[in-house]
């Protein structure tokens, strides 16, 4: 029973070992073009769900409130846009001089230049308790934002050059970010009280729609045909990679967490996953664009394959400990308060103004 027990609270830890050793076995049925057609059912439906569940869940004073949080948003866009980018670039100076092969070293600097994901910050955030209305922002204004920002930056990194069709990339985030979440909020109007009385599973809901992103990341991940590659090379980008997501998680939380910052402890929870994840969804049709009928393609492409499970895996695994961390420093901040505030006023009563004539 203790057993069941333990398996029923970490049903998604298992969920994600089962997705991925399924798409080990079969990997032919979640590629692009196989029978579950990922390319319509995981880069529409899916990320459409998780904005529509994400607009039904969430009360909009939350959203509107988050609009106005100008301070966090500035942080997140320019952590991700202007310093991930520009340091791992001169982080690759240095890995420049080892063997690893060049056009996965490239295929790095392609990572740090991709936009955050409209999909895996905006569940992970939720999942932890954290502010999840600023992650839902973010993820949807950098993804606009990366529209026009990656391919220029990509071009300022790398040198390869391209007409990028903007229209066609804005319209598909439009259509499944923007419209899902602004029905979601529509539909929540009419239905906030037996919303409010039945509590469904808003997050068990968004974290089925990730592990089937999951399933069909590794489908193609593990289907990606042999790339004329050493191993050497691989082992050690996959261990950048690693070291590049804890390495910048901390410093986002270093950053957000000093007490100038102004952060609460639920903005550094979106702050976390929103600065340091990056959109495969978004990244490998805009690699495609941009390095068109290039022969190095496929390579270039192998660190964000790597990057975006990673991610994923990574986040679900520290959802615990960031979540323990974050309760445990909201009560830390409300004793605080009620210390400050006895401190202040030992009686507990209200002083009231006496005026001098008395």
């Amino acid at each position: 029973m203790r057993l069941l027990e333990r398996m029923r609270k970490e049903w998604f830890m298992i969920g994600i070992v089962l997705a991925i050793a399924g798409a080990k076995l079969e990997p032919s049925i979640g590629v692009n073009g196989g029978p579950l057609k990922p390319e319509i059912t995981v880069s529409y439906i899916a990320v459409a769900t998780i904005f529509f569940n994400s607009g039904l869940s969430l009360k909009t004073e939350e959203l509107t409130s988050a609009l106005v949080h100008i301070k966090l948003h500035l942080f997140i866009q320019i952590f991700t846009l202007a310093f991930f980018p520009a340091t791992i670039w001169l982080f690759l100076q240095l890995l420049s001089i080892t063997p690893i092969n060049e056009w996965l070293l490239k295929g790095l600097q392609t990572v740090g230049c991709m936009p955050p994901p409209v999909s895996s910050a905006v569940i992970l955030t939720k999942a932890v308790g954290g502010n999840e209305a600023a992650a839902i922002f973010n993820s949807a204004f950098g993804s606009f934002l990366g529209i026009v920002v990656t391919p220029l930056l990509l071009l300022l990194f790398l040198g390869s050059s391209s007409s990028v069709p903007f229209t066609s990339i804005f319209s598909q985030l439009f259509m499944t970010v923007v419209v899902p979440l602004i029905i979601g909020q529509i539909v929540r109007r009419y239905i906030k009280d037996w919303l409010e009385r039945k509590k469904p599973p808003f997050g068990a809901v968004s974290s089925c729609v990730l592990l089937t992103i999951i399933y069909t990341t590794f489908c193609d991940t593990f289907s990606n045909p042999n790339i004329d590659l050493d191993k050497f090379s691989l082992l050690l980008v996959l261990f950048i990679i690693f070291s590049i997501q804890l390495s910048f998680m901390l410093l986002t939380f270093l950053f957000s967490t000093r007490n100038n910052s102004g952060f609460t402890p639920a903005d550094t929870v979106a702050i976390i996953f929103c600065s340091t994840h990056k959109s495969l969804t978004l990244g490998i049709p805009m690699l495609k664009i941009v390095f068109a009928g290039h022969e190095h393609l496929s390579l270039i492409s192998v660190p964000l394959l790597i990057y975006h499970p990673v991610q994923i895996l990574l986040g679900s695994v520290l959802v615990p400990t960031i979540k323990s961390w974050m309760v445990s420093r909201q009560k830390e901040l409300l004793q605080t308060r009620e210390v400050s505030a006895t401190l202040n006023n030992p009686e507990g009563l209200e002083y009231l103004p006496i005026p001098f004539d008395q």
